[in-house]
């Protein structure tokens, strides 16, 4: 499977973004009403400047202590964002995310954002792969 049908099946393309002046009360607000685990951070919301997650305020906080609420999420942000094409597999993203221990991966074409692919993501794509084989053998053995 491609991770244009994971987009695809996901329904909603929109990438929630944050721009990296914000700061992480914003980006903690964000983070909870959109019920998500990581934005994108974008200054155009369209070209990348870097990804933030749960993990990273959980490093901040470590850093900062409380002051972590004021800082920035420039201050917080992996610069050094992994990122999928929509024509690569679901298999790729997943060997991708598992060796450098990342759980989301913008989807770009041409350098702009048309996409994000969770781990969760790709662990429903592999769930359901499991329950077609499966559900193909019960079917076979009994014919």
């Amino acid at each position: 499977m491609k991770i244009e049908d994971v987009i695809r099946s996901k329904g909603d393309t929109n990438v929630v973004t944050i721009a990296p002046t914000a700061t992480v009360s914003e980006l903690v607000q964000t983070l909870t009403g959109k019920r998500i685990g990581a934005l994108v951070v974008s200054a155009d919301g369209e070209h990348i400047d870097g990804i933030v997650s749960e993990r990273d305020i959980v490093r901040g906080l470590a850093d900062l202590g409380r002051n972590v609420m004021d800082a920035t999420v420039a201050d917080l942000m992996t610069a050094d964002v992994y990122t999928a094409e929509p024509t690569g597999t679901v298999e790729d993203a997943a060997h991708s995310m598992t060796v450098h221990r990342i759980r989301h991966m913008p989807v770009l074409v041409d350098g702009h954002m048309v996409g994000l692919v969770s781990i969760g993501d790709v662990v429903k794509h592999r769930i359901d792969q499991l329950t077609d084989e499966r559900d193909h053998l019960i079917g076979y053995l009994q014919s």
